[in-house]
């Protein structure tokens, strides 16, 4: 600070400020006041300006003053510095520079400030790396624990399957060693679909957060059917069609039973796959897919082949053509289904098929009365009715229905399907047991076609893509592999750290 000797006082850069308890001289001279002047030549110790030092060791600066000192670059807090930094940083004695010292000061401040932010965020950056890390790993875990959950449920969905429909077909077969009345047995085990929609509605009430009355959740399931919902001409026109083709097909799947072994019919069964992908290709215009075209193919010669294995025998012929009808019936169920009503919800479904079994009850109970009367299906008297069968049939046939209209809530369809093939093999085993079958080359080679075929039809109808992406993904991990090799043959000594560095890399 210099003064003027007239209460102003100027700062190193020449600006005037007042209020100072020291005046020195102007900045032109550079001289403080009541200070003998120096020599010329610039003194080498600090004891040759000691009444200078005497004179500045009180220098009080007022606030004001101190913050334009602080945003000066050339100066540093007052309070932080030696007296000997004060007369040092006034005179420039020894070519002192404050601005170079606390431009390197700042310099290491700034270093170590920016140091700090590069640390922090390298650490940031690490942190949110292995937090999105963490997170796309506890999502891979979670979906990896989905998909096994779906799995075992549909391994025992499989299970289930299998044992539902092979059980029915092995008990419809003992029933009619003592019940012989296959349309009674069908009226009966049709009945029990009644029961879809109340378990529908427990179900209903144990899971949904919204309970609903019986009469709410059945208008909304209503809606299915149209705006209208369950109208007379809706029950004429989109019903009860349906209820006739599952009365047709089980009716002539039990009629099969009657004719040929469950190993045959269970196999034919499965050719309805076929059925359904040939009416959806012609009524539903679905996309042409070869693989299942080759399926049908197959499937048509599986029934040749099955029909042959006998001999052409009317017994046989008439049985096959039975089980080949049960199927097409089928097939031509779900194709109308599907183009008149479309796609069901779990609840629709239910109170669908309800509707079918309370239809069924209601309007075909005269059919078994005059066929009873009429002596076409001989049932005796109600004591000699083998109630445990029938009940048995029908249960495990309602249980079948159940798994396969609602399984796939909780695992995938092909598992469902799945189920289906492979109640072929296990009628086959328990014919066998009871030596009522005869197993030829030709019968071996239809039921394996027919088997095969069902398999080709499950394929999904991008499957020729998911084998290329496959095989694009096994070429691109086996490359890096083959480059390492080669590289390393080439080097020779520094094959080992490559090898290492190329293993690593491929391993992440």
């Amino acid at each position: 600070m210099y003064g003027d000797g007239e209460g102003t006082v100027w700062d190193r850069v020449g600006r005037p400020h007042r209020d100072c308890m020291c005046y020195l001289g102007p900045p032109t001279t550079l001289m403080p006041i009541g200070m003998r002047k120096s020599p010329d030549v610039s003194p080498r110790r600090l004891s040759d300006i000691s009444p200078q030092l005497r004179q500045l060791k009180y220098l009080v600066v007022d606030e004001a003053i101190k913050e334009d000192l602080k945003s000066s670059r050339s100066v540093e807090d007052i309070n932080s510095a030696s007296i000997e930094e004060r007369i040092l940083r006034i005179t420039g004695y020894y070519g002192y520079q404050p601005w170079s010292a606390s431009y390197k000061r700042e310099d290491r401040t700034r270093e170590n400030v920016v140091g700090t932010t590069d640390a922090q965020s390298a650490g940031g950056a690490a942190g949110a790396e292995s937090g999105s890390n963490r997170r796309r790993l506890h999502c891979c875990i979670r979906v990896t624990t989905v998909q096994v959950r779906k799995a075992l449920w549909g391994v025992a969905m499989v299970m289930c399957v299998c044992s539902s429909w092979a059980g029915s077909t092995q008990l419809a077969k003992l029933t009619f060693k003592q019940f012989d009345a296959p349309f009674t047995l069908t009226w009966f085990a049709t009945t029990w679909n009644c029961l879809f929609f109340p378990l529908y509605y427990i179900g209903h009430l144990c899971k949904s957060p919204e309970r609903q009355t019986p009469r709410q959740r059945f208008r909304e399931c209503c809606r299915f059917f149209g705006d209208d919902g369950l109208t007379p001409k809706v029950f004429f026109t989109k019903v009860a069609p349906f209820g006739l083709l599952w009365i047709l097909t089980n009716y002539l799947y039990l009629q099969a039973l009657r004719k040929i072994n469950t190993t045959d019919v269970s196999a034919l069964f499965c050719c309805n796959k076929a059925f359904v992908f040939l009416l959806s290709w012609i009524v539903l215009r679905d996309r042409f897919m070869g693989v299942r075209i080759v399926a049908a193919i197959l499937a048509i010669a599986g029934i040749v082949m099955m029909t042959y294995a006998d001999g052409f025998h009317s017994h046989s012929v008439i049985g096959i053509t039975f089980v080949v009808a049960s199927a097409s019936m089928s097939a031509l169920y779900k194709v109308l289904f599907k183009m008149v009503l479309g796609s069901a919800k779990f609840g629709e479904a239910a109170l669908f098929l309800s509707i079918v079994g309370s239809a069924n009850f209601v309007f075909i109970s005269f059919v078994p009365v005059i066929l009873y009367f009429t002596h076409v299906e001989y049932i005796g008297s109600p004591g000699d009715i083998p109630w445990a069968y029938l009940c048995g049939v029908a249960g495990l046939l309602f249980a079948f229905n159940i798994l396969v209209n609602f399984g796939i809530a909780i695992t995938y369809p092909t598992l469902i399907s799945l189920g289906i093939v492979l109640s072929v093999p296990v009628n086959a085993m328990v014919d066998l047991y009871t030596c009522e079958i005869h197993f030829n080359t030709v019968r071996l080679i239809a039921v394996f076609i027919i088997c095969l075929g069902f398999l080709m039809l499950l394929l999904p109808e991008d499957w020729d893509q998911c084998i290329i992406q496959l095989s694009t993904k096994l070429r691109k991990r086996d490359e890096p592999a083959e480059g390492s090799g080669e590289a390393g043959a080439a080097t020779g000594l520094n094959w080992r750290g490559r090898a290492r560095t190329s293993m690593s890399t491929f391993a992440h």
